[in-house]
């Protein structure tokens, strides 16, 4: 067996440095290009990945290059390896029984009546997975060969690179029980069945000339599965001694990231594999075990989810720690793959160059890696000049101003800044806003257009003065707002064409902030975001929305919503300052949001939206750390919406949030009116609010919004009766699952308008209750 090396990632970013991926995806699913063209685009791509990363520090055939690429998601590509496609997609297989690209991306998006998977986060991130569904009826078999034929690319161009595959337990912890499945079923109970498939991948792998494989297993670190930590561990235990046990499979890495592994470690430790990775950024180094011994220890050392430069000192000496564990190797890493941050901090030309010698994105972490390795090496003597660098930017970083702002640190609170009226009076006083049944409205955006990119950024360039850039603006806000009052919705919104992300646009606008030009990170598929940096104290110089929500409010008799970013949100979809709590962080947007809301009262807003999709994404993966999370996400969104009158109505919005993991602290925001994503799921998530008592206004998503496939009539009349069936009528509202900015306007308003006869086909046949 080759040694592992001294230092290694976990995963790279494979969207590409200027996005090069998701064009060519687009441009596939388009038509204008054909899948040898998209093949040869990635193929361009990884090749360039490796080149980068060996310039860097990495080895060319030592196994410490990751090779982690994805057409779109790494769950699915797993699902789609072992033939664990539902029923639905059968037909699309190639002749051979294998899996293609057209109907990998079917699956991911959808196609006429074939609804796609469902789509989640992945565990604590803002990365959505696409959820796997399996039942009895599945029949695995190794039906794809993407991974060897990736390593066979990287073994030609004369590297010896590490194939990266999410591990059966994941992607079995992770899975939904198909539609063919009883009652009470649990994919986990197939893994016996797929053990065998991962066994001759790994088979193939080592043909190919693998010599180490990286299983993914992090479900073993979470507590917030429906399987739960022993079933886990013990299925991990089970599928590592069949696959550890085979002579004919390359040396294999478990790498359980996102939290501490705890009682899965003893498990790992005796399990038949030559390494473990261990999250020691959101883990501790484990104690002692005397089956270590002959392990080789991954420390995860330098954090894969923020930009911030860290700790080189500390990081050092948690590696140092793990030697003292008597293990045969060890090694640094990242702490989980860096999908989550962006390339290369050197292509921001636009920040504070202050700024920037704080921050760290994917190179510059794999450097930090080379670094630690070398120290690891050949001593810590041999890297004192980086560690005292690292530590002195740190210093730098504390010291420098904004980062604490005595005016905002001194906002005295009390509890009543957290409490509104009680609901039912607040549920009196707006029905002067004469909603009729089932009230009709959208979460906020309307589709960014190729026109409103092009003006933006000829805005931001200095080529279109502001007045005319206004102007336009407006221009689209009269279309939307004609388009919606045209449709026969109930309560409007203006489309927020002047925003770029919904939380970037508040990070433009608060201090305390910086954004970038080019740090783009995956969100799902070809989807991505650039978050913004939180580095310093939160306050906001001038009202944000008032303007727009007050011009929209001025071109309708019916009521247009104020919308903004609630406080978790904007944490949660920010690289945010690692200094103080999150909680204090968290507490700081509130006040600023806070004080929008109150302009927008003024200015005549009576509905005002305040989104948190991301309220469940960042629910920690240890049930013990949740009440305090809980507590502190929850009153964040309270500080914000607490000083709101009673006749205005406050709504929110979650997506993709599993509503019944936190059904808890939904019903403790105290919203009046609470949308959530659940047509891809087929609202199942009507049985969770009925079962829970919510008894607040509620709007179960009616229309997917990240496929591109119109939901005819009868589907949503049939998503709108089941939801009338078993929630209180008089509290129900009918709108999309997410925003629409992603979606183009035919297949929008296609969708809106079918959504309008549905209502009015199932408003003639119900009555508000008396």
């Amino acid at each position: 067996m080759t040694a592992f090396p001294a230092g290694t990632i976990l995963g790279y970013p494979r969207i590409g440095r200027r996005r090069e991926l998701k064009r060519a995806v687009e441009a596939f699913w388009a038509g204008r290009i054909d899948e040898a063209e998209l093949e040869a685009t990635a193929a361009r791509l990884r090749a360039a990945n490796r080149s980068r990363l060996i310039e860097l520090g990495l080895g060319r055939d030592d196994s410490s290059i990751p090779e982690s690429f994805s057409y779109y998601d790494q769950v699915l590509d797993a699902a789609v390896t072992v033939g664990a496609l539902p029923t639905r997609f059968e037909d699309l297989r190639d002749a051979d029984g294998t899996i293609g690209l057209p109907a990998y991306f079917t699956a991911a998006r959808g196609e006429g009546d074939r609804a796609p998977l469902e789509m989640t986060k992945w565990f604590d991130s803002n990365y959505h997975y696409l959820v796997p569904e399996i039942g009895p009826e599945t029949v695995f078999s190794l039906s794809s060969d993407r991974l060897v034929r990736e390593l066979e690319e990287a073994v030609a161009a004369g590297l010896r690179t590490r194939p990266v595959i999410v591990g059966p337990v994941t992607l079995l912890a992770l899975a939904k029980p198909s539609d063919a499945a009883g009652e009470g079923f649990d994919p986990l109970s197939r893994l016996d069945d797929v053990v065998p498939v991962y066994a001759e991948l790994l088979a193939k792998l080592k043909a190919a000339g693998a010599e180490w494989v990286q299983l993914d297993e992090p479900a073993l670190v979470s507590e917030t599965l429906p399987a739960d930590s022993a079933a886990l561990a013990d299925a991990a235990r089970r599928s590592l001694t069949v696959l550890g046990g085979s002579d004919d499979r390359p040396a294999i890495l478990v790498a359980a990231p996102y939290a501490d592994l705890g009682t899965a470690l003893p498990v790992l430790a005796s399990a038949p594999v030559e390494a473990i990775a261990v999250d020691l950024v959101r883990g501790a180094v484990p104690a002692a075990l005397p089956e270590l011994e002959g392990k080789t220890l991954v420390g995860g050392v330098i954090d894969g989810r923020n930009i911030w430069r860290g700790d080189l000192a500390a990081a050092f000496a948690k590696l140092e720690a793990l030697r003292d564990l008597g293990a045969r190797r060890v090694a640094a890493s990242t702490s989980t793959s860096l999908l989550h941050v962006p390339h290369d901090v050197e292509d921001e030309t636009k920040l504070d160059a202050r700024l920037v010698s704080w921050l760290a994105f994917a190179d510059q972490k794999v450097g930090q890696i080379v670094t630690l390795a070398r120290g690891l090496a050949e001593g810590r003597s041999v890297i004192r000049a980086e560690l005292d660098a690292a530590s002195a930017a740190l210093s730098d970083r504390r010291d420098a101003p904004g980062v604490r702002d005595g005016a905002v640190r001194g906002r005295a609170l009390s509890e009543a800044d957290f409490v509104r009226a009680p609901y039912q009076d607040r549920e009196r006083a707006q029905r002067a806003l004469d909603l009729p049944v089932l009230p009709l409205t959208t979460i906020g955006s309307f589709p960014q257009t190729a026109e409103i990119r092009r003006a933006r950024a000829r805005f931001s360039r200095g080529e279109v003065p502001q007045d005319d850039y206004e102007a336009f603006l407006r221009s689209e806000i009269d279309r939307v707002v004609a388009l919606q009052e045209g449709l026969g919705l109930d309560v409007l919104v203006h489309g927020e064409a002047e925003r770029n992300d919904m939380v970037q646009y508040f990070a433009e606008n608060l201090d305390g902030f910086a954004v970038t030009e080019h740090g783009w990170v995956q969100s799902y598929g070809s989807r991505a975001t650039r978050p913004s940096i939180l580095w310093g104290d939160v306050s906001r110089p001038a009202p944000i929305t008032v303007s727009w929500a007050s011009y929209a409010q001025s071109l309708s008799t019916k009521h247009v919503k104020g919308m903004l970013t609630g406080p978790v949100t904007i944490l949660a979809w920010s690289f945010v300052r690692d200094d103080q709590p999150l909680s204090e962080t968290a507490n700081q947007v509130a006040l600023a949001l806070r004080e929008e809301i109150a302009d927008l009262e003024a200015a005549g807003i009576a509905i005002i939206q305040v989104d948190e999709p991301a309220l469940r994404e960042l629910l920690p993966l240890k049930k013990a750390d949740h009440a305090d999370y809980l507590d502190w996400s929850v009153g964040s969104f309270r500080l914000a919406t607490g000083g709101a009158a009673a006749a205005t109505q406050v709504h929110t919005h979650l997506c993709y949030s599993e509503f019944g993991v936190v059904i808890d602290a939904i019903r403790a925001l105290d919203a009046d009116v609470t949308s959530i994503e659940a047509a891809r799921s087929r609202m199942e998530v009507v049985g969770d609010i009925k079962g829970s008592g919510f008894d607040h206004g509620i709007g179960p998503g009616v229309y997917d919004i990240h496929s591109p496939r119109v939901p005819g009539v009868a589907e949503i009349e049939a998503l709108l009766r089941r939801a009338t069936a078993e929630l209180p009528l008089s509290r129900l509202w009918v709108n999309p699952d997410c925003g629409l900015k992603t979606r183009g306007y035919e297949e929008t308003v296609a969708s809106l308008r079918n959504i309008v006869e549905a209502t009015r086909r199932v408003r003639e046949d119900v009555s508000v209750p008396a």
